[in-house]
């Protein structure tokens, strides 16, 4: 069903179920390393094996993000939590069980509002969040063979061990109501606060693509003015802001075609398909009882004291709803600029660049027009391209301290970017120096002159204007480098015109 005709009749209900790896050094349980992109089953040990006689030991570093991220979110800190075995069919996972935590999670009852444009302006929505609970990741399965990655028509399959047992921290919501029409954009903009959030504390890179976040979309529907929600389907490890908003968009307009034709929405996984923007069926969703869950024998219950949770607290970094705040009463910033800074991820590229001395304004317009085109045409993120906010900065000093012109700026990037080093290295190498002598000025204008007598003749009638052809002829003799004023100065002067 279409989406507008859906949303006239339906109205949906969001669940979402953020997974976040944290960056520690080791493992959840044990001390393997946890770096990414080793080579397979080389980050592996007993424990993570789960070799007979193998104890596991939790990480302290991860119990300390987990309750750095629930006081973020506004979170109750539980004084007493454990773990729990969740047994479950596990390819991926030698033990044939996840170590979770079922029914004392560490942190609780917090929320985190996220902001949506419209048409009539920003408008806040106050996400709750159920739970934040520690677990372990699962290995990294590969099908081998056939057309579609997927085990169906595989020939075989292989297993990498190494991200076993990796910290993982899962978020879940309350449902989510009162969306209407707004719901996929409301999700979309609720994974972004929390990949930002989460960015802020430092306990993750949060990089989608490599897995490090990953978003589990539940939407139900029901029709509109009734009491009871709908039956929920769960769209599994969405790994990309916008594949979060089509996921949620594509969801209601299949269940709204189901119920429409007088069936009943199943309760399953669902695959998001990234080339075609829709989900396909998965496997009958289970509930918690199906899992089993008691607690780990093993493993000791989770305990902080308050005197840690306060310590914990007073570490935590100013967050990025408050950032942003600041940043555009400080830049005196409208809501359209601030957008654009948000949409490009560059908010703290830009404070960075402004830290290092450069006016915002001429920080905002290098990172937001040339910087992002290229990191558009590299197929990377804005952060990802190889250069600093301090080289930024020192490009901006060098064009006002007349050194270079915006032009020849953007050649100074594109050298730093190709690895010529720091941007007094590459103006140097490349001869990019505004040329604002009047010796050489005069010369390369003596030229425009008698190469152009029309617009000289002009300018000697009084038509001033006449001039900005001849101060372009000399910026393209000086390959860009010409001082443009003062080349002004020099014509309108030899031209009796001044």
């Amino acid at each position: 069903m279409a989406y507008e005709q859906a949303l006239a009749r339906y109205e949906p209900v969001l669940g979402l179920e953020t997974h976040i790896e944290l960056g520690t050094a080791s493992k959840m349980f044990c001390s393997c390393p946890t770096a990414f992109g080793a080579a397979p089953n080389t980050q592996v040990c007993p424990v993570c094996l789960a070799l007979p006689g193998s104890l596991p030991v939790v990480n302290e570093k991860a119990v300390e993000g987990a309750i750095r991220l629930g006081l973020a979110l506004n979170c109750s800190i539980a004084p007493w939590g454990r773990f729990a075995r969740k047994n479950y069919f596990y390819p991926d996972m030698p033990k044939n069980y996840q170590i979770s935590q079922y029914d004392e999670p560490i942190c609780v009852d917090g929320h985190l509002d996220v902001t949506v444009d419209t048409p009539d302006g920003p408008r806040v929505f106050r996400v709750d969040i159920e739970r934040v609970h520690m677990e372990e990741d699962t290995g990294k399965t590969s099908h081998v063979g056939g057309a579609t990655g997927r085990i169906h028509g595989a020939d075989y399959s292989i297993v990498d061990y190494n991200r076993a047992g990796i910290p993982l921290l899962e978020i879940v919501t309350r449902p989510v109501t009162g969306t209407g029409d707004l719901a996929p954009l409301v999700a979309r903009a609720y994974a972004a606060e929390l990949r930002d959030l989460v960015r802020s504390l430092g306990i993750s890179d949060v990089r989608m693509e490599e897995g490090s976040m990953r978003c589990d979309v539940n939407v139900s529907i029901n029709p509109r003015g009734a009491s009871e929600w709908g039956t929920r389907s769960e769209t599994k490890n969405v790994n990309s802001l916008r594949s979060v908003e089509r996921a949620v968009r594509s969801e209601i307009e299949r269940q709204a075609g189901v119920l429409d034709a007088g069936q009943k929405v199943v309760q399953e996984t669902r695959h998001f398909q990234e080339n075609t923007g829709r989900s396909i069926s998965g496997r009958s969703k289970e509930e918690a009882q199906d899992y089993r869950y008691f607690p780990d024998p093993d493993l000791v219950p989770v305990a902080p004291s308050e005197e840690w949770v306060e310590e914990l607290r007073a570490t935590l970094p100013e967050l990025p709803a408050a950032k942003r705040a600041r940043i555009r009463a400080e830049w005196d910033l409208t809501d359209t600029e601030l957008r654009d800074l948000v949409n490009a991820d560059a908010i703290d590229l830009v404070a960075a660049t402004v830290a290092e001395g450069a006016p915002s304004a001429e920080a905002r317009k290098l990172w937001l027009n040339e910087l992002s085109r290229r990191a558009t045409e590299q197929e990377v993120e804005l952060a990802a391209l190889p250069i600093t906010p301090a080289q930024v900065a020192r490009v901006i000093a060098l064009v006002a301290e007349g050194t270079l012109t915006n032009k020849l700026a953007r050649q100074v990037v594109e050298g730093v970017l190709a690895g010529e080093g720091e941007p007094d290295a590459v103006v140097e190498a490349r001869g990019l120096k505004v040329v604002s002598d009047d010796g050489a000025l005069g010369a390369a204008v003596d030229e425009a002159i008698a190469a152009n007598p029309d617009a000289a003749d002009k300018v000697r009638g009084g038509k001033v204007a006449a001039a900005g052809a001849l101060v372009g002829a000399v910026m393209k003799a000086t390959r860009g480098q010409a001082d443009a004023g003062r080349a002004r100065e020099l014509i309108l002067a030899k031209l009796g015109a001044s």
